[in-house]
């Protein structure tokens, strides 16, 4: 059985995964104008588990995730596939971008758009991808 992470590790992966799991959401939401995106927002994302995973284990990690990382590749596939289909509706060549302006209250508009739908497809696959295999070789370890 792998042996628990020290303390300073335990008081690190405490302060350290919120952090990282809102830099990967900066990234994911930035992806599409700047560098970044979905493929590297979800690594960061699956860095903060993994330093979670490593500090308290693979049960512990699993119920901190509560979805299965097979669940969020499928979530993946999904979101990138249906960002195929507002330009197909709009009788537009496959995988055009799609724009839509949405007002907030106090007047700030915000754009949704099909590159932001694909990127949190991606965003999804690659973290379910790498915490699958990453829970997968450390139960292994343990059992």
């Amino acid at each position: 059985m792998m042996k628990p992470g020290t303390l300073i590790l335990h008081a690190a992966a405490r302060f350290l995964v919120p952090l990282q799991l809102l830099f990967s959401v900066f990234l994911l939401l930035r992806g599409h104008n700047e560098p970044g995106g979905g493929f590297i927002a979800g690594l960061v994302a699956s860095g903060a588990f993994a330093l979670y995973l490593f500090t308290f284990g693979a049960a512990v990690t699993r119920d901190l995730m509560r979805v299965d990382p097979r669940n969020l590749i499928g979530i993946g596939l999904f979101f990138g596939m249906i960002s195929v289909f507002p330009a197909l509706f709009n009788g537009e060549p496959l995988l055009t971008a799609q724009w839509w302006p949405i007002m907030l209250p106090g007047g700030t508009e915000i754009k949704l758009s099909t590159p932001l739908i694909f990127d949190i497809g991606v965003y999804f696959a690659v973290f379910g991808s790498v915490m699958l295999m990453l829970i997968a070789l450390t139960e292994a370890e343990e059992h």
